[in-house]
């Protein structure tokens, strides 16, 4: 479900899809100011937690502790499907690491979101984890133009994703 949206991105440190590797590097400069807010879902891969959500988005809020509140939504199958959410936080990466940051759904277990790419008026993104499982395409609005779809899945493909994998959501 698009809930686990970020829960899911717990698993391995490793980096590679069949042998190759990947860059999920994240961008240099992240303003998270900007980057709060509604996100639609466009596009994934297929994972269980997700699996038949339609209509999938993602909210970003910040709390008074700096702390971000994650509210993950979307339809079972239809867009008039049962409704799912789930509500998680997340904060930035010890690391320091422009458009890293933590996640976590289940109490004290925290995974990792990568922005790989924001578009210069953070209306649409590419974001990964620390390994090759997890991708997602996200939109301010619910269609992207088939150009900038074709922008953002070549970047993904530049940087080694499998991009045969990506599901389009219906919105």
């Amino acid at each position: 479900m698009k809930a686990n949206l970020l829960t899911s991105l717990l698993v391995g440190l490793c980096a590679t899809t069949m042998g190759q590797s990947i860059d999920n590097s994240t961008i240099t400069a992240f303003d998270l100011d900007r980057y709060l807010g509604k996100w639609y879902e466009i596009a994934r891969y297929d994972h269980a937690f997700e699996r038949g959500l339609v209509g999938s988005m993602a909210e970003y809020t910040l709390r008074d502790d700096g702390m971000i509140n994650v509210l993950n939504s979307g339809h079972l199958y239809t867009l008039d499907g049962k409704f799912k959410e789930s509500t998680g936080k997340a904060k930035p990466n010890k690391n320091g690491k422009p458009g890293q940051l933590r996640v976590s759904f289940f109490g004290p277990f925290y995974s990792d979101y990568r922005v790989l790419m924001v578009d210069s008026a953070y209306q649409h993104a590419l974001v990964g984890g620390s390994s090759s499982k997890f991708l997602w395409i996200l939109s301010r609005t619910p269609e992207l133009d088939e150009a900038t779809k074709a922008s953002i899945v070549a970047e993904a493909d530049r940087r080694g994703y499998d991009i045969n994998r990506l599901i389009w959501v219906k919105q």
